[in-house]
């Protein structure tokens, strides 16, 4: 017998650590908030919906988001602070979910086809955990609700913020047809600009391509891409999901040969990930550098250091050093990519923890 769908929720906090900065100082209510420096070297980290309304966006340098809206107010991050609200939200997870998922500080995939907390359906389970968040946390969140997981992390993203939605069963195709290609997940910039230029810019137009189509064009991700065009994904919530590294890549239109250039993109590729390791609240100790030709060779350069690398302006200086040693150029370079890895939460938490101590 055919089993029965999966309850899957996905749990998204609202511009999570700008509202816990607004949370504790009202002040800031109100006001469009970004969590990061004003330097003219910084990175956003998170922006409050007040500074989104301007196109303020989290991994934006500070730069950017102050062209957009010149009254932003800067507040330092404080990740202990982060975490300690992230382990208050996981611990409700817990009350109605023995299977769950962390994707960062902020969001999480819960399974609750077990219906642990013997609640009627996924959609009150889901109202019944953001009333909890806001009751305890004084935090609003966002919650996608379907039968796996693609779909519930689409549909978190609809009716935010302090919102939810439900793809039902048999809605999940329909559902994906209507969205724009830029909104799904697992589909970067580069990706969605080369299937913008294939002629494909929304769901329904991915649905039209055929398996064989895809895979020329993106390789082994054509199946992917070809299953959520469908409303398929078979991954199940998985609980022990480690993430190993993070990392940022970007193919360019023309051929870069210019090394200012190529270092100013691997500074502007080591902010986006280090944004993502900022709201994820964990940091590597390695650093890598991919560099692609125009020939399709290809060169890495890796080092690791000591300790966490828990500082933005380090992380650029390390991957401009990798950068460098692959000069003078062979030839154009296509491709630049940066990777973060080694990850350790004890280090970081160490780490984070002495830079907090005074001085």
């Amino acid at each position: 017998m055919e089993s029965p769908p999966r309850k899957i929720i996905h749990i998204d906090m609202d511009a999570f650590f700008a509202s816990v900065e607004q949370r504790d100082n009202p002040a800031l209510r109100g006001t469009p908030v970004v969590v990061g420096s004003p330097a003219a070297r910084g990175v956003i980290a998170a922006a409050s919906y007040e500074a989104r309304r301007f196109g303020v966006r989290s991994a934006m340098p500070s730069s950017t988001a102050l062209r957009k809206c010149p009254q932003l107010v800067f507040v330092p991050h404080r990740f202990e602070v982060y975490r300690a609200v992230s382990r208050q939200i996981h611990g409700i997870f817990a009350s109605y979910a023995d299977f769950i998922e962390p994707l960062s500080l902020d969001e999480a995939y819960l399974d609750v086809t077990g219906n642990k907390a013997g609640i009627e359906t996924a959609t009150q389970t889901a109202r019944i955990i953001r009333d909890r968040i806001r009751r305890e946390t004084g935090l609003t969140a966002s919650a996608g609700i379907s039968y796996n997981k693609f779909l519930a992390k689409m549909a978190s993203d609809q009716n935010k913020p302090d919102g939810q939605f439900l793809v039902a069963p048999g809605r999940g195709e329909a559902f994906v047809q209507t969205l724009p290609i830029g909104r799904f997940y697992g589909v970067g910039e580069v990706t969605a600009a080369k299937m913008k230029r294939l002629g494909i810019h929304t769901g329904e137009d991915l649905h039209r391509q055929s398996l064989s189509f895809l895979q020329e064009h993106f390789g082994k991700s054509g199946p992917w891409f070809y299953g959520i065009a469908r409303g398929i994904d078979h991954r199940p919530v998985n609980p022990d999901r480690a993430r190993k590294s993070s990392g940022s890549e970007t193919t360019f239109e023309t051929d870069l040969l210019d090394t200012a250039r190529i270092e100013a993109e691997v500074a502007a590729l080591s902010d986006k990930v280090f944004a993502w390791c900022e709201k994820a609240g964990t940091f590597g100790r390695t650093v890598t550098v991919k560099v692609k030709y125009a020939d399709f060779q290809q060169a890495t350069r890796s080092r690791s250091i000591a300790g966490p690398i828990i500082e933005a302006e380090r992380l650029r200086r390390l991957g401009q050093d990798l950068v460098r040693s692959v000069f003078p150029l062979r030839t154009g370079v296509r491709l630049l990519g940066v990777t973060v890895s080694s990850f350790d939460a004890a280090a970081t938490n160490a780490a984070v923890s002495q830079t907090a101590l005074p001085v």
